[in-house]
Formats: structure tokens, sequence, C-alpha cells
């Protein structure tokens, strides 16, 4: 089976612009997370959230930026880096042999949002002509595919949080079976705007605003967590058959070496210990490895209470008791939901190529440490040449994607 190159990386979210911004915060423990104003005629409390402050696309003309929804616009942004770092042209030279593979999990739902609220306040009634295209799901791959001339295949990936992870395992698969040669993957997400927060706070899964310490409201593995806080932002990678590398004198950043996807088919909203258990052997199988060959694993870890239970019951199942380091980055940057999976990708290739395994923020005490060997305090310096990255889903979907080192 070919082996498969990461060979650039991008990433735009509230840590930053930049796959290097983004590690770096990771490192170091400073958080994105920050207190956003509610809204009292729709009875939104204010939240906590990590929100994305720079400036996207710039010199994008008026004209043509109202094409595009936040989310596209931040899939330009994390593409561009990645596909810069490859060394690649501006657009694919062969773009026959060119593919991309996106996830999300809302796609364009602040413009959809902004529909509705244009219906109901503009007199005469109306929404903007362009309210389907920057809506639809497949808008940002639609994107990315026109600007790099990305012709051999769109995979468009909207399987909640883990959309992107298999955006990306799906492109490794296609890649390996000789559809294409080159791959643009990844994710974006902007859903920090009313309806969607009214949506998660009516859930009860989102975590109250810490007043006294917003940036530390989302506190995966901790005892006291409280839920999950929303993040937006996009990550993206590019992958090559190292063949098709080699051919260009590509320098390769790791290996994408593994994927493994599995359905719970047990409940819409509860993680199963089971089902997470299978997708992670699946990744082990797919890439030969054994257990012990993982020396990271980058959990979901989104800090509400059933869920980071049920994930340290799963890794123990396969990797055994505090076997493998742990560490969950939401904490920081926040659950960015469909782009979530991609955001920790590349996070954990730039673990695994510093040897620094960022930990999990804001824990205090845990129980969970009993059982999974969780990373708190500060980094941890590491000798591994294999790294796990997990994506789990409502609706029941698991993702766990594997890389390694090159060469």
């Amino acid at each position: 089976m070919p082996q498969v190159w990461i060979t650039g990386l991008g990433a735009v979210s509230a840590l930053g612009s930049g796959a290097q911004a983004l590690a770096e915060a990771l490192l170091s423990g400073r958080s994105g997370v920050t207190a956003q104003a509610g809204s009292e005629v729709h009875g939104l409390k204010p939240f906590a959230a990590a929100a994305v402050t720079a400036a996207l696309a710039p010199g994008l003309p008026p004209a043509q930026r109202n094409l595009y929804d936040r989310h596209s616009l931040m899939a330009l942004e994390a593409a561009a880096e990645a596909w810069a770092q490859a060394g690649l042209p501006a657009t694919a030279a062969e773009p026959d042999r060119a593919a991309v593979a996106w996830g999300t999990g809302l796609g364009g739902s602040a413009s959809l949002e902004a529909s509705y609220e244009q219906m109901f306040t503009a007199r005469p009634p109306r929404v903007h002509p362009y309210t389907v295209v920057r809506v639809m799901a497949n808008s940002a791959a639609s994107h990315l595919a026109m600007r790099h001339q990305l012709r051999a295949a769109q995979l468009a990936v909207s399987n909640a949080c883990a959309s992107s992870a298999q955006a990306i395992g799906e492109a490794l698969w296609l890649l390996r079976n000789g559809r294409a040669d080159l791959a643009l993957v990844g994710g974006s997400e902007a859903m920090l705007h009313v309806g969607s927060a009214l949506g998660w706070q009516a859930m009860g899964v989102m975590a109250p605003l810490d007043a006294e310490q917003p940036e530390q409201s989302c506190r995966p593995f901790d005892d006291a967590r409280k839920g999950l806080v929303l993040g937006e932002g996009a990550a993206a990678l590019v992958l090559e058959t190292e063949a098709h590398a080699r051919a260009r004198g590509a320098t390769p950043l790791a290996r994408l070496a593994g994927y493994g996807h599995s359905v719970d088919a047990v409940h819409l909203s509860r993680p199963d210990a089971a089902g997470q258990a299978r997708a992670m052997a699946a990744a082990l199988r797919d890439a030969g490895l054994q257990p012990a060959d993982i020396g990271y694993i980058n959990a979901h870890g989104t800090a509400t209470e059933v869920g980071d239970a049920v994930e340290a019951e799963s890794i123990t199942a396969v990797f055994g008791r505090r076997a493998v380091p742990v560490s969950a980055t939401k904490a920081l940057h926040g659950h960015l939901i469909g782009a979530g999976g991609a955001l920790e990708l590349v996070a954990t290739v730039q673990a695994l190529r510093r040897q620094l395994l960022p930990p999990s923020a804001h824990v205090r005490s845990s129980a969970l440490i009993e059982q999974a060997d969780i990373i708190t305090g500060e980094a941890r310096a590491a000798t591994l040449r294999a790294a796990m990255s997990n994506s789990f889903a409502f609706g029941g979907s698991n993702v766990a994607l594997i890389v390694g080192t090159a060469g």
C-alpha cells in the first residue's frame, strides 16, 4: 500500500492564524476562550467561546466576498497556508490527479441565520441572493476546488463532530486506491451566533461562563468539568502519495498512517465506549501498528461529564490503564465541531514533529487520571514515532487518525 505524506499544514483558530501559532499556544497553555455577549431579546445568557478575531481574506474584493460564508473564508486562509508550505504552484500542476476533501458540521450556519433575520426584519422581506450557495455544506470544498483547480474528486463530509476527521480519512483511502496523487483536506466551522449558542445551551452540554476566569470555562478531564465551549476556525493539510511528493522534491512533515471509523448505533448523543474502541482498533490495524507503538493521543475530550469518562474508558480498553499519554486541547481552542478533527490532527502532527506533548489545560483534580495518563501542568517531552487523534460525534460516528514520522 503506498505511503501518504503530509506536506503542508494550515490553521485559523482563536489561538491565532497559522499552524505555528496553534502549536505554541497549546504548548504554553495560552487560552483563546473569552466571554461572549448574550442577547436579552433572545434569552441568550453571556457565554464562553473561542472566537477568531483576525481579519479574514482582507484582499478579497467585496463582490467576491458576497459568495462566501464565514466558514468558507476561514477555509481559504487555512488552505492557503498549507498549500504554500507544501511548495505547490497556485493551481495544481495536474488538476485531474488532485482532489479536495473537506468537513463541516453545519456549513454556512451564520448565513442561514442571517437569512432568517433578514426575512423577519427587512421590509419588504428578503434574503441575500447568494444564501443557498453560502449555506450548502459543500461550499467551502467547492471554493477550494476552484481556487486550486482540484478536479479529481470533491468529498464534502458533514458528520457532526467527526466531519473533518472522516474527510481526511476518506482522502487517505482515495490516494491509496490510486484515484488521485494529491489532496487538500481539512475542515471549517463558524457557528458563534445566537441560534447556535441557544441550541447548545438548551441541550445542557455547553459549559457555563466562568465569570472570574472566562478562559478556564472549558476543563476536559477535570472533576469539576461542566461542558464544552464552542470554537470556530479552520484547519487544512496537504496529502500526497510518497511517489508524487518525491518526484517534485517535497519534504514530508509526517505520514498519515491510519484511519479507523465506526458507528455506535446506540444513541444520538450519548457516547459508547465500545464504538470508540472499535474506531481506535481499526486505525491501528489500518496503520499496521500495535497499541504500544502509539506515543500520544489527542483526545476528543469535550469536557462533558459523560463524554470524558467514556473516552477514558475506551482508551483504557484499547491501550491499557495509563499506557499512553493523553491530552485534550479543546480547553484552549474550543470545540470546532465539524472542523475539530482537522485542527486537532494539525496539533498532533506538530506534537510529533516537536516531540513535545501539549497538556490538558485547567485540570485541577481528576479521578480519570487513574485510568488514563492525562498530561497536566506543562508540556511533556517525548520520544514518539506515532500518535493518534480521536474525533467522536453526536449520531455515534467515531473516527481515529494515526500519524507517524516520515522516512
